[in-house]
């Protein structure tokens, strides 16, 4: 049987590797696959560092329309990154008749609906598994693996970045911007590290799995989305004083009582005897909850060349089984078939319902807790303990300072907020309130 016939549109990171991953275990890809998977041909923006990387034997060419309309290559692998000229070539490529892999988790959560449209009307597959975790299986897992499961929710470290600068902060104690330095001159952090610190590069990847667990179209701008940037080292400090750990997580959930679905990304606190809140330094993690199977866990590497070179030579593996199977009888880009899709709502961040950490810095005077509870039962807001630390600073009165740490039961965010505004208001309280979201994940 003639080889399957790839083009490999980038060779970066992940593009060299992909490229040495195939070439070293060939015989046994081939085997599982049926037949060879043959790269024929590559784009890259500088033709001879790219032939340093991968060697003579193959054509690199700086032309990427010439990759795509080469009449014998079968599947085109986009590793290029980016959005717009990577759009512009997943759909050129799809408008050819080739199938495509990519690795583009932001490409697939902005542009995902327009590219599986194109995909579906030409009988091509599109295959993302490096584009969430790395090299753990999590798109199989939720599109096939967990099929006969109605599932509840999702909850990921999705970022290695920031779990790498959290779980720093939290070893030594240091300040977010002294991680952030080191984890740049280790390698772990981008020169410009805004979409990962600010968790955009998490939220991609929770709007990918949200879509395929829930039968959604994808709608990057409805997520809500925070970073770690302004996290203080004192709350993950007081944190693990009551139990629990601080994670950059990407949450979904499914919420029959509203008819919608949560999509977030935030700092959250989780219960340190969670197996999530141990997954430490650059590791990825996530947790499944479905209806039959129960909790699972999938851990890994979420980066790397070799480890998302994995999950990019699995896709190569799926379609060349599929190549020549009935397009109707594949798995569905977004895990439901195209007419079953929902167009069930993602709900605004005031309508989540999660459990709160509040860190106040009040004056240390009699009455204060009291006004405090006060407020918080007035929004119907139950607290679950709290803990007073004196700050060791000074009103210029002389007055004495206290960091009055609250957890709450679970509350509607709209509720909490307008909770927080008052308390705000009230003249014991002597800085911003520090608010983050809890969840037991159980």
């Amino acid at each position: 049987m003639n080889p399957i016939q790839v083009g490999l549109l980038g060779t970066g990171v992940v593009g060299a590797g992909t490229f040495n991953v195939l070439a070293r275990n060939q015989e046994e890809i081939r085997r599982r696959a049926g037949r060879e998977i043959q790269i024929t041909q590559v784009y890259a923006r500088n033709p001879e560092r790219a032939r340093e990387r991968l060697g003579a034997g193959v054509p690199i060419t700086d032309d990427a329309m010439a990759v795509i309309r080469h009449p014998q290559i079968d599947i085109v692998v986009e590793l290029i990154g980016g959005t717009d000229l990577a759009r512009t070539l997943v759909l050129e490529a799809i408008a050819h008749g080739k199938h495509v892999v990519t690795a583009n988790k932001a490409l697939l959560a902005v542009h995902g609906n327009e590219i599986f449209a194109a995909a579906r009307d030409k009988g091509v597959m599109v295959a993302f598994e490096a584009a969430v975790a790395g090299g753990i299986p999590i798109i199989k897992a939720l599109r096939e693996g967990l099929t006969a499961n109605r599932i509840e929710w999702i909850a990921g470290i999705i970022n290695g970045t920031t779990n790498f600068i959290l779980s720093e902060m939290r070893d030594k104690g240091l300040d977010f911007e002294v991680v952030l330095k080191e984890a740049q001159r280790l390698g772990y952090a981008e020169a410009d590290p805004t979409f990962d610190v600010e968790g955009v590069d998490a939220a991609h990847k929770a709007m990918i799995m949200s879509a395929i667990a829930f039968g959604i179209p994808v709608q990057f701008d409805k997520a809500h989305v925070e970073g770690i940037r302004g996290l203080q080292a004192e709350d993950i400090r007081h944190a693990e004083q009551l139990g629990y750990r601080i994670k950059l997580l990407g949450i979904t959930r499914r919420r029959t009582d509203a008819n919608g679905i949560e999509l977030r990304v935030h700092p959250t606190l989780v219960p340190a005897k969670r197996l999530i809140a141990n997954v430490e330094g650059a590791m990825n993690a996530v947790v499944v909850q479905g209806d039959a199977v129960g909790t699972t866990l999938y851990y890994g590497k979420g980066a790397g060349a070799e480890p998302t070179a994995s999950a990019v030579v699995a896709d190569l593996v799926d379609i060349t089984r599929l190549h020549t199977a009935d397009p109707g009888q594949r798995v569905p880009h977004l895990a439901f078939q195209p007419d079953a899709m929902h167009s069930t709502p993602i709900l605004p961040i005031d309508e989540v319902i999660t459990a709160f950490y509040l860190r106040l810095r009040v004056a240390d005077e009699a009455g204060v807790l009291s006004r405090i509870t006060t407020t918080l039962a007035e929004h119907d807001i139950s607290i679950d303990a709290v803990l007073q630390r004196p700050s060791g600073d000074r009103s210029a009165d002389g007055t004495g300072q206290s960091d009055l740490i609250i957890l709450t039961h679970d509350t509607v965010e709209g509720r909490m907020r307008r909770a927080i505004a008052q308390m705000q208001q009230l003249p014991t309280v002597l800085a911003p309130i520090v608010s983050l979201r809890k969840e037991d994940l159980a």
